[in-house]
């Protein structure tokens, strides 16, 4: 600690007196957490940069595109190699660019630790760490052969990575205390084992024939009825030994191999993480490089925040406030599903910016009541992303008093085709009303005009306009219905000789205070006589509707 407060010094910095309710943090809301700034909840309508596209020179012409789409929040990274080019010297020039240029943009930061592991490669680290193998040893594959990934056994890789994070905190909290352009961090980034399921340098051998740590015995053991299938399938066909060597507790196969590497992994990123916290407490998570269907440990990056590995870092990384997934695989549904779990807040800080990004938003937020959603490399979407971005977040945007309102509650749920094979309607439950949606998705031609609930056009051509709704339950028979290309229709949630129909429908937006405008009411053809509420395919819209009961 006493190494921290000499480089705080030698900063030029002010300490910042800050009370633990002015941080931006977590709260619990219902059955899920939001992020808190400045005493309100904040839902991140985000986007995250490429990641050499954090430089303020080379982002310039983007902030422009970026405001446009109604972003609120961008996830940045900071590379452990321009902070520390040499070892005990910090450079923050390119973290001081990015927040200032922010705050000129009205936008918050979610900051990205490109520390010791990036896409599992050791690549972001500073020259000094890359090129001193001895004093920072490399993964070894089961050949013999080194990997582009320090260990993370080693415990001077962890001194220094987590020397610096902790310095980049403390410059953090010193320069934006106050301001909060910075609202969480990421610790690493995709971390895991390629080319091996597990290390098999020296140090790796020698933890893995030690005993497996009691914390994590002690973990399964306490958590044992809601451990993930796999890993509990995994001790149980192992005789659920209360102590043992990794492979006596989890047998010798390359998935046994992944439950050590995520230990391992997960206990150093847990101690870089409490020496950040240690200096300023924000929200802090890490993220996962997800499952190519077929692949196998060793093929993918293995051992890191996976979801059927979530117990385990848990167990050795509590300071972590949640882990996310980076979504660039078709199933979004199944993805963001999985990581919704009891104590987990969903954060999606990376999904392809594609078309269907607009939508995935909408079912992020309104299905799973995500903290917030974020495209890659938004800063260099087509422009038909762009346009259908826009769109999707000023509605979503209106929408965001009555989301932060109703999240973690059984009042807001959200949908989208689960693929263009789904042709049966999506069936949900709010309150005590069943709903059935059917979905729209069209094709553009070049000539397509894409319309935001708030009367914005965007122009296209490129890709499908996809479908989705949010669905809001604002007060018995009361709802408000938003998005694109979905057709709802009600009824009781209970069999009976009961039948729901439409007793209005209006069309219009919300104003910067949360008032309702109204633009229009909507009956006969709009609602097809009484039978359902449609959102037009190719437009953004929102709906206020009100219900009533007949026999």
């Amino acid at each position: 600690m006493m190494k921290h407060a000499i480089a705080f010094l030698a900063l030029g910095l002010a300490p910042v007196c800050i009370t633990s309710a002015e941080i931006p943090h977590l709260r619990e809301q219902g059955a899920t957490k939001q992020l808190i700034v400045k005493g309100e909840p904040f839902l991140m309508l985000g986007g995250e940069l490429g990641n050499s596209s954090g430089e303020s020179g080379y982002l310039a012409p983007y902030w422009d595109k970026m405001v446009s789409m109604n972003i609120n929040t961008l996830v940045v990274p900071v590379s452990w190699f321009l902070v520390e080019p040499v070892e005990g010297q910090y450079d923050w020039n390119t973290l001081d660019g990015l927040i200032r240029d922010a705050r000129a943009n009205d936008m918050r930061l979610v900051v990205i630790w490109f520390g010791v592991w990036k896409n599992s490669m050791s690549c972001y680290a500073p020259d000094w760490v890359k090129t001193d193998t001895a004093r920072f040893p490399r993964c070894l594959a089961s050949n013999g052969r080194p990997v582009e990934i320090v260990t993370p056994l080693s415990e001077e890789a962890l001194r220094c990575d987590a020397r610096a994070f902790a310095a980049m905190m403390q410059h953090i909290k010193a320069t934006d205390g106050e301001e909060n352009t910075v609202v969480m961090v990421q610790v690493e980034n995709e971390i895991g084992m390629v080319g091996d399921a597990r290390d098999h340098s020296p140090l790796a051998n020698a933890a893995y024939d030690s005993a497996v740590p009691a914390e994590l015995i002690t973990y399964m053991d306490k958590h044992f009825d809601s451990l993930h299938p796999t890993l509990r399938a995994k001790w149980l066909e192992n005789g659920r030994k209360m102590s043992g060597k990794w492979a006596e507790v989890f047998g010798s196969d390359v998935q046994a191999e992944e439950i050590f590497m995520a230990w391992q992994f997960a206990q150093y990123t847990g101690k870089v993480t409490e020496a950040g916290k240690a200096e300023y407490p924000l929200p802090m998570y890490t993220n996962a490089a997800l499952i190519r269907p077929g692949y196998v440990q060793g093929q993918y990056p293995s051992a890191g925040p996976l979801p059927h590995l979530i117990d385990v870092w848990r167990a050795a990384a509590p300071s972590l406030d949640f882990l996310s997934p980076d979504i660039y695989f078709k199933d979004f549904i199944y993805w963001a599903d999985a990581y919704t779990v009891p104590g987990n807040p969903l954060f999606i800080p990376e999904n392809m910016a594609n078309t269907d990004a607009a939508v995935n938003a909408i079912y992020a937020i309104g299905n799973n009541h995500a903290m917030g959603y974020c495209p890659f490399a938004i800063e260099s979407v087509s422009p038909q992303v762009e346009g259908l971005l826009r769109s999707s977040y000023g509605m979503l945007e209106q929408l965001s008093p009555l989301i932060n309102a109703k999240a973690g509650t059984p009042d807001m749920v959200g949908c989208m085709p689960q693929g263009d094979e789904q042709k049966q309607p999506k069936n949900l439950f709010i309150k005590d009303l069943s709903l059935f949606v059917n979905f729209e998705r069209v094709l553009p031609s070049a000539n397509t005009i894409v319309i935001g609930a708030d009367g914005t056009e965007s122009k296209g051509s490129q890709g499908t306009i996809p479908s989705g709704a949010i669905i809001i339950a604002t007060g018995p028979d009361e709802l408000v219905i938003a998005g694109i290309g979905a057709v709802v229709t009600f009824a009781p949630r209970k069999a009976g000789p009961e039948i729901i129909g439409i007793l209005s429908a209006e069309e219009g937006t919300y104003d910067e205070d949360g008032n309702w405008i109204h633009l229009r009411w909507l009956s006969g053809d709009q609602t097809h006589q009484g039978r359902h509420i449609r959102l037009d395919a190719g437009r953004f819209s929102i709906q206020r509707v009100r219900l009533y009961r007949y026999q």
